[in-house]
Parts: C-alpha cells; structure tokens; sequence
C-alpha cells in the first residue's frame, strides 16, 4: 500500500526538545521530495512541510508527538483535554476553529499540509475534498483507517497500522528517526502491558462507547478489537462486524461480560462520560443485574485513545492495569 521515495534528504534535525517543539536552530526548510500512495491517491511534498494544518486532535497530537509544533499553522477540533506532556507545544499553535473550519480558514492560513484522521475533514464543509486541495497545491494527507475508499486503505485498525503511519508522517517532514524513536518507545510500551495481562487472556470485555437508551458498544475492526486481540482477552461483541454497532441492554444481559470498559467521553451527550456510564449501569433494572456491574468491574479509558493515534497505547496499558487491579 505504501511507495515512499526520497530523492534527497539534507539538513534533517536529529532530534527534537522533549516538549515536542523543534530546537530553535531547526533549519527552515531541507531538499526532499516524498512521494506515497495515500488512500489510493498519490500524495508528494517538494520539501518538508513548513506549514502544517491539523484538522482534528489525533493528527495533533502525533504532530506534537514527533516535534513538529514550530511547523504548524494551525490546528482543530480539540476533544479532550491534550496530554500533558504536550501542552506548552499545543499552547503555540493556532487554533483555527473549535471544530472544523471552513475551507476559507483553512486556505487563509496558507498550510502546505493538511493532515485528518477522519474523512468528514475533507466535506465540503471543511476543508473541502482532497483532490481540491490538489489542484490548488496542498498536500491533503488521510489516516490509512478512515480511506473515501475503505477498499484502499486498512480493513481493520492495527498497531502496526498506527505505527506505520506515524512512520509514514515523520518521513513526510523530513524526521524519519524521530518517527522510528516515537513507534520503538510506543512497541515498548505495548510489550510491557501485554506481559502484564498474560494471566488474564480469556476474559470477556465489553467496550462501552456511548448512549444509554441505545448503548453503542465495540464490534470488529476498531483500536478495542486491536486491543482485545493483543491482550488475548475476549471482545463481548466480536461477532458483530461493524466497528460501533448499536447494542441493546438485554442482549448484553445475556452475554454477561466480566469487565465492562467505559470510554471516557468529554463532550457532555447522553451516557459519554465515565460516570455517567457507571450511574446509568447501576439505575437500569436489566443493567444491575449484570455480575461485572454488581461487583464493580469496570475500566475507564479516554474516549480519544479508542480512535488510532498515539494515545491508543495508553488505552493498552489502562486495561491491562485494570485486569490486575481487579484480579480478573
């Protein structure tokens, strides 16, 4: 799926500072051309982009994570708090909209990259499609998992797929060790928590995304059956093929999982939070029932970790922890 081709690379930073901010003696520009098939389409920069626009907070946050913050014009569609460790970097770029801004936005601030993680970023409404942006000279770059195309891109999320995609943005800016640095740090840290959970493979989780009169839990295809495959433990849903399929209380009943794992969601709708998750379950008759709820088995994850990014490990690690603290 992937074809990448540098012609010539010079001047590349080494490294970068540990707020993810480039060091000031960064030089502004390096003679390289990158040339990949994203999405089906041919995508190539002239010169590592300068001017990055971010259209939702996954894309950020691998930006940031890769040291890019001095290379971005703007970013948006903030959904939860951004990580700690990249705030300041965060605090420096523009923000160009609370949710996605309008392609006049977009283009008034003269990105010479755009990057999404989801396809909605390039409606007309948005920055408009990809191939128009084309025309007009801007790379439009889109996560192998969200494709126009599901026939050209990733049939189901995977950690090598989010690693190589994080591999593939750091050689589009001309920081490929950077990228290499970021996914060995990442593949480490998912070792470590699946060594922690080997005694729990076998256990059945259910992924509870959102909704309370129609929960929406995680079937096939997502970051949670990424997850569930790794840790060896048993998605409730993993017979349904759509990623978020709508779920009801009584056939979950039936399915009795042993851990319910609840994302943390910060948008403030019916059944996103945590804790609202937790009340509903403990209120609903059929609900109350259920073993995992009576004793209290519950796993709280970010809901932005449950979308491929660099948080996606973090999700690993929190239900990896969960199992032993629970002693599932």
């Amino acid at each position: 799926m992937i074809s990448i081709s540098i012609m010539a690379v010079t001047g590349l930073v080494a490294g970068c500072g540990s707020d993810g901010v480039e060091p000031a003696a960064a030089p502004a520009s390096s003679a390289a051309t990158a040339t990949i098939t994203n999405c089906g389409s041919t995508l190539s920069v002239t010169a590592p982009p300068m001017h990055a626009i971010t259209m939702e907070q996954n894309a950020t946050e691998i930006l940031l994570s890769l040291g890019l913050a001095g290379r971005m014009a703007g970013t948006s569609y903030q959904t939860d708090p951004v990580l700690p460790e990249l705030r300041s970097a965060y605090d420096s770029v523009p923000v160009l909209a609370k949710l996605y801004p309008a392609r006049e936005k977009v283009l008034a601030a003269q990105p010479d990259f755009i990057y999404s993680t989801f396809t909605s970023a390039y409606a007309r409404d948005a920055a408009g499609p990809r191939k128009d942006l084309a025309k007009l000279g801007v790379p439009a770059y889109l996560s192998r998992f969200a494709c126009e195309d599901p026939a050209t891109g990733e049939k189901a999320v995977t950690f090598d797929g989010i690693f190589a995609e994080i591999r593939q943005i750091a050689t589009l800016f001309g920081v490929p060790g950077r990228g290499e640095e970021l996914v060995t740090g990442q593949q480490a840290r998912l070792t470590s928590a699946v060594d922690t959970a080997r005694s729990h493979r076998g256990t059945s989780l259910l992924w509870y995304y959102s909704g309370t009169s129609t929960p929406y839990i995680a079937g096939q295809g997502g970051v949670p059956a990424a997850i569930s495959e790794k840790l060896g433990v048993r998605n409730a849903y993993g017979d349904a093929k759509q990623t978020w399929p709508a779920g009801n209380w009584e056939q979950i009943a039936q399915r009795n999982p042993d851990v319910i794992v609840l994302a943390d969601l910060t948008r403030g709708g019916d059944g996103d939070s945590a804790r609202s998750k937790v009340d509903f379950l403990r209120s609903n008759p059929v609900t109350a029932k259920l073993e995992a709820v009576q004793a209290g088995r519950f796993i709280t994850v970010s809901g932005s970790s449950m979308d491929p990014s660099v948080r996606s490990v973090s999700a690993v690690e929190q239900v990896s922890a969960g199992l032993a603290e629970l002693g599932r």
